[in-house]
């Protein structure tokens, strides 16, 4: 698969019965709408032409959240906030750091990080993340609010599945389908009206209705980004052990 993959089949398969997936389908380009949203840049350019390998939010002028599985521990990376990214387009480098208690279990993944900035972002503001425990009595028909720069189709030809990639920030809306205590399950079944995530989108926000509270981020799904989109909450007891390193909690 040319883009990170959220975790390993193993774990994969425990959360959802099938492959990992991490783009969005079933929406439309985002344009303005979260200018806090951002793609990390891939050094080299792959063969599609496009260069942008995971997403991410910025959550403080200096911080820009992840999923662990994105880099490595210290690695130098790029990102960018432009709604279609072009090789030469404005790019911010920061160090990756990611939660030392990945990659967990499937109870827990711990699958979150960080980019910390080199020189503050201006002229964005920055999302919010959620209160301790909020998430815990979401109504059944609670929507999300999924953004990345993923695969935004995907393809049945006799060679197999193909995603299809552009480096637009894309956006779609998707259904609570399930919950536990790290897990969200959001329905991106497109006969029911939801869109989703898909490869590319790892690390990207999951906004709480059509709020500026990132309720979780993207980590995994079905292989061929058509039914669910699994996300790691932000309001549990770990995540925010993890974010207040870096940014002052709700």
């Amino acid at each position: 698969m040319r883009r990170v993959l959220a975790l390993s089949l193993l774990l994969a398969t425990a959360l959802v019965g099938a492959g990992p997936a991490a783009a969005i389908t079933n929406g439309t380009a985002d344009g303005t709408r979260h200018p806090n949203v951002g793609g990390l840049v891939s050094a080299t350019q792959y063969s599609d032409g496009t260069w942008l390998y995971c997403s991410g939010t910025l959550i403080s002028p200096t911080v820009f959240l992840t999923a662990a599985h994105c880099g490595e521990e210290g690695e130098r990376v790029g990102v960018t906030f432009d709604t279609a990214y072009q090789d030469g387009d404005k790019v911010y480098y920061g160090t990756f750091h990611a939660d030392s208690a990945y990659p967990g279990t499937s109870a827990d993944s711990h699958d979150i990080a960080v980019v910390v900035l080199d020189r503050a972002v201006k002229g964005i503001t920055p999302a919010l993340l959620p209160a301790a425990d909020s998430l815990s009595r979401l109504p059944s028909d609670q929507k999300f609010t999924s953004v990345g720069y993923g695969a935004y189709e995907v393809t049945n030809s006799p060679g197999g599945h193909q995603y299809l990639y552009d480096d637009v920030r894309m956006v779609a809306t998707g259904t609570l389908n399930a919950i536990n205590k790290t897990w969200l399950r959001i329905s991106m079944n497109a006969s029911t009206g939801n869109g989703g995530t898909c490869y590319g989108d790892s690390g990207g926000p999951n906004f709480l209705g059509s709020t500026d509270i990132v309720a979780a981020i993207t980590i995994t799904g079905d292989a061929v980004c058509r039914s669910t989109n699994v996300d790691y909450r932000l309001d549990t007891l770990s995540a925010r052990a993890f974010l207040s390193r870096y940014v002052v909690l709700p």
